[in-house]
């Protein structure tokens, strides 16, 4: 058994960064009290690290604060005195050393104001002022706000007050007396959050007169020089003091302002968003007021940081070649360079030459190999390109040996010889013992590989590599086998089929029995995916031969996207044959070309189009389609001529609406279907002409007295026909001769309202109505009958009555109106106290033409006034004289008590304590008794005008007895509840009393148990 031994090389290389530290602002405030500064890089072996503050390597020995995890920096107990600064990671292996970019270090923090008290302000009024912030010591930015009197009542920023960002000071124009007061200076870090308050300091009103008008001064402004980064947003400021308050105002010399600029805090502030090198400029201020003006000029300046075009990459190379880099960067001011060779700097000096970004060092040797590092800096920052220079040097080795080739009868044949060596090694072919001779057959190129023209039987056998330099020597042999050249038949070569038929592809390749082939399908050049397009491609697999092998393709289910050339591609280890089929399918046309409108009047539109693809089946017909905002979707549309012909490129679509936007499309037609439209064309609108289409459904009535209305559907805006659409209405009394005609000028109108005093109700009129536009009249409508109104009511109801039915009930009745025009289609009642305004009465209406109704809900002993008015859809009529009607004393509100019953087999006698009706309730005029048994709806109502009743139950369960007073103020109160459980052995039981009835000479057959509801 054979050892088997797998060598994998790893390959080793330089330090690369792959996380280099990043500014940090750390807070003194922070809970967590470590700073961390990272640092990773990626190398074989793996690099070992070392950081630099301020140019200074740091002893990690020397400070019990700092510590290391793998490349972190981190600082416990961190501050600013101690370590605020630039930061530098330098990795490190046997390849070579590469420093990283400087991170700074800051600390944020926000001390407390002086406590120290502050002097008051005072001014005259419309004079201007100046409040000092003094900001107590802080890092980095702070922002600025002032709050008046006490927080959080804030100074609100206008045209007469501002506060600057940059100085934190609070300016005001023109001091007015709201003025007076305390004012507080706020300070928030914008890292921390931190805010902090200033003493207050008191502004104040002299007693001595008020300020006159004075011309503005610039109290605050950006600076004469102002720097900026490309990309940041730029604030510059300017406020003036002044009475009347200046008016602030921007321009840019010799330019305009960007676009993008914005002005705020009316306009004391010219804000930049996004600053580009184009923004650069001289900007000016302008505060002006009645008095006169001033201004102020500074000029922007906008900086880059280096940003990379060119940069050096990882170079292998032989000693004793030329090595030549170069970087190069933009940015502005412009980027200056500096090289380093393992994180030390790097300098022309004999056989290295630096000139800017450029790098060359001469015939260079194995000392030069290490981790190079390009440097662009200008004063705003600096950017590093890292690569690795490595010299190789080895012997030559050959990583594959022997290798075998097999050519093809006839064809040219290629034995390559690529040794690893450094330096290059010099090449000899050799067969045999004998060194080959080039010639017109064989020849050496310059790449050393042998290449032998038009290969026969003859050329088979072993051919020798030897490549040697300096440091070594290796051999390498090419074993070569010449075959008979494969022949490949594709077959059909050209086949037509029709949409959805399915078609076989075979290819037969004929090769050397000793070769394995392998085949490929193709359409239109690219390979076809079979698991992609599964669903019509299937590749059935090979038969093999004695010296041939077949694969067929077969197309299912075939669209007209599937026609194109198919190409089959065998390939041997000897050569690979290729040859193609074209396969046209049958289909429905394409879509023809663009449609365009030629010609367009008020029904007819002329259009022409191009011819699309027959897809190998003549077109027949075309079908003319058209979409307008009334239709639903595409409709087809009448030609002229009818039908359109395959052959023909342009036709008439007829019986168009007049004034409507119109697209339109072609759609084409073969034997073997229709196919897709074309595009649509553009929405072209036809001509006007005067109206077709007249009003349907027209009909009328109801309206108020004298009114005649008239009613229509309106023309949809499909058959207006054009603009100043409108409608015409005529009508004239049944019998006379001439029409009356009113124009209506709204085309959504659908009613017309025609008043005359002098037509008695329900007149007779015919109707009809009719269209215009711009254009001229168009049709009416067929001529109808409508009734002119009959008006509301005219007449009151009659022989109005009222009584009490209870003492929350009145029962009204009345008779209707005499028949006649105004016919009521339902009353009104209306009620209200004696001793109130009606207004403040309430109505109630009947359901339909009903001529009695029982109001409800009113109060017992009280007089009532009623009266009754006919209404309809037009209006109401008058109400009757008011009626009178008393409600009846209140029923009595002491329920029966003591109840007692005596059960005698189903029978029960109930009696009770009379109740005695009050001075201000109806007397009483007998009892209303309700027995029902629980789980049934059916309820037992027993009447009698004496304190007592016999009952009958009419079979065993539970049942619960009630009982009322009545009077004829209706029912009083509800006694307890009596509930008899009939139940064999229960004696009888009560909440107030047990009561044992047993009279002589009746025999019970059951207890009953009684309890008193309360």
């Amino acid at each position: 058994m054979a050892d088997c031994t797998l060598s994998i090389e790893i390959e080793e290389f330089g330090p690369v960064f792959i996380r280099e530290p990043d500014d940090v602002i750390f807070s003194l405030d922070s809970d967590e009290k470590k700073v961390m500064m990272h640092c990773e890089a990626r190398g074989n072996p793996p690099p070992t690290y070392s950081w630099y503050i301020n140019g200074t390597g740091v002893d990690a020995k020397a400070d019990y604060r700092y510590s290391f995890i793998d490349g972190n920096f981190i600082i416990t107990n961190a501050s600013e005195s101690s370590d605020y600064g630039k930061y530098q990671c330098e990795a490190e292996n046997s390849y070579g050393t590469v420093l990283g970019r400087e991170a700074l270090l800051q600390f944020a923090y926000l001390g407390a104001f002086s406590g120290k008290t502050r002097g008051g302000v005072s001014v005259r009024e419309g004079q201007g002022v100046v409040l000092m912030c003094t900001p107590p010591p802080h890092s980095p930015e702070i922002i600025y706000s002032w709050v008046f009197n006490e927080f959080p009542s804030f100074v609100a920023e206008d045209s007469r007050r501002f506060i600057s960002q940059d100085t934190g000071n609070l300016y005001i124009s023109k001091v007015q007396p709201s003025d007076v007061g305390s004012y507080i200076c706020l300070v928030k870090n914008t890292v921390t959050n931190a805010r902090v308050l200033s003493p207050p300091t008191p502004l104040t009103l002299k007693t001595d007169g008020v300020m006159g008008e004075y011309e503005p001064k610039i109290e605050v402004h950006f600076p004469t020089s102002v720097l900026a980064a490309r990309g940041v947003t730029v604030r510059l400021e300017c406020f003036a003091l002044g009475n009347p308050v200046p008016t602030i105002t921007w321009r840019k010399i010799n330019g305009n302002i960007p676009k993008k600029a914005r002005l705020r805090k009316s306009q004391a502030v010219l804000e930049i968003p996004n600053i580009q090198l184009e923004d650069s400029g001289t900007y000016e201020c302008k505060a002006e007021n009645p008095r006169g003006g001033t201004a102020f000029k500074g000029h922007l300046q906008v900086y880059t940081l280096p940003q990379w075009v060119r940069m050096i990459n990882d170079t292998q190379m032989d000693s004793g070649e030329k090595l030549q880099w170069e970087c190069k960067a933009m940015g502005r001011p412009r980027p200056t360079y500096h090289w380093l060779l393992n994180g030390l700097p790097l300098t022309s000096q004999g056989r290295v030459e630096i000139v800017n970004g450029e790098l060359t060092i001469h015939r260079v040797q194995q000392a030069d190999s290490g981790m190079y590092q390009c440097v662009a800096a200008n004063k705003y920052g600096a950017i590093y390109s890292n690569a690795e220079l490595k010299i190789l040097a080895s012997a030559p080795v050959f990583v594959y040996n022997p290798i075998r080739v097999i050519a093809t009868l006839g064809k040219d044949v290629l034995l390559e010889c690529k040794p690893r060596a450094s330096p290059k090694p010099r090449i000899i072919w050799r067969r045999g013992d004998r060194r080959i001779q080039q010639s017109r057959r064989i020849m050496l190129l310059r790449n050393n590989t042998l290449r032998i023209v038009n290969s026969s039987r003859a050329d088979e056998g072993n051919y020798v590599c030897r490549a040697e330099n300096q440091l070594g020597s290796a051999e390498m042999t090419a074993v070569l086998w010449v075959k008979e050249a494969m022949r490949v038949e594709l077959s059909p070569s050209r086949v037509e089929v029709t949409v959805g038929e399915s078609v076989v592809l075979s290819c037969k390749a004929t090769h050397d029995t000793s070769l394995d082939v392998a085949f490929q399908w193709l359409f239109n050049q690219k390979p076809i995916n079979f698991q992609q397009d599964g669903g019509h491609f299937e590749y059935i697999q090979t038969v093999r031969a004695r010296q041939s092998s077949t694969v067929d393709l077969m197309i299912r289910s075939i669209l007209l996207k599937h026609a194109g050339k198919y190409g089959c591609r065998a390939q041997t280890s000897a050569d690979a044959v290729f040859a193609e089929a074209e396969l046209l399918v049958r289909g429905p046309p394409g879509p023809p070309g663009v449609v365009i409108v030629e010609e367009i009047t008020d029904a007819t539109a002329t259009l022409s189009w191009t011819r699309g693809l027959d897809n190998h089946s003549p077109i027949s017909t075309y079908n003319l389609q058209a979409r307008s905002p009334f239709s639903l979707g595409w409709q087809t549309v009448k030609t002229d001529p009818q039908p359109v012909t395959g052959d023909m490129e342009s036709a008439m679509a007829v019986e168009l609406n007049p004034w409507v936007e119109y697209e339109f499309r072609v759609v084409a037609s073969n034997a073997i279907g229709t196919g897709d439209p074309s595009a649509p064309s553009r929405g072209v609108r036809t001509k006007e002409a005067v109206p077709s289409v007249a009003p349907s459904n027209v009909s009328g009535g109801n309206g108020r007295r004298h009114e005649l209305v008239i009613s229509w559907e309106p023309v949809s805006e499909e058959f207006q026909n054009g603009e100043g659409f409108g409608y015409i209405v005529a009508f004239r009394a049944n019998g006379t001769r001439g029409w009356k005609e009113k124009m209506v000028t709204s085309a959504d109108s659908t009613t017309y309202k025609y008043r005359d005093e002098t037509f008695p109700p329900l007149t007779p009129f015919e109707v009809k109505v009719g269209v215009y536009n711009n254009k001229g009249d168009g049709p009416f409508s067929k001529v109808v009958i409508i009734h002119s109104a009959e008006g509301e009511p005219r007449e009151a109801p009659s022989d109005v009555k009222a009584y009490s039915i209870s003492s929350s009930e009145i029962r009204v009745t009345w008779k209707p109106p005499n028949p006649g025009p105004g016919r009521p289609r339902g009353y009104e009642v209306s009620y209200w106290k004696d001793m109130e305004q009606e207004e403040s009465g309430a109505k109630q209406r009947t359901v339909k033409n009903e001529t009695a109704m029982v109001l409800t809900g009113l109060e017992g002993n009280s007089l009532y006034l009623i009266t009754v008015k006919g209404f309809n859809s037009i209006g109401q009529g008058p109400a009757t004289a008011a009626v009178t009607a008393n409600t009846r004393k209140a029923p009595p509100a002491q329920p029966p008590t003591n109840l007692m019953w005596i059960q005698e087999g189903n029978n029960v006698s109930l009696n009770w304590d009379p109740v005695k009706a009050k001075d201000n309730e109806s007397d009483v005029i007998g009892y209303m008794v309700l027995l029902k048994q629980e789980g049934r709806g059916h309820n037992q109502v027993t009447r009698t005008i004496n304190p007592s009743t016999m009952l009958s139950l009419p079979e065993g369960g539970t049942y619960i007895i009630e009982v009322r007073a009545l009077s004829e103020g209706g029912e009083g109160a509800v006694s307890s509840q009596v509930r008899l459980v009939t139940s064999s052995g229960v004696r009888a039981k009560s909440n107030e009393r047990s009561v044992h009835c047993t009279p002589q000479g009746l025999t019970w057959t059951a207890m009953l148990l009684v309890l008193l509801v309360p």
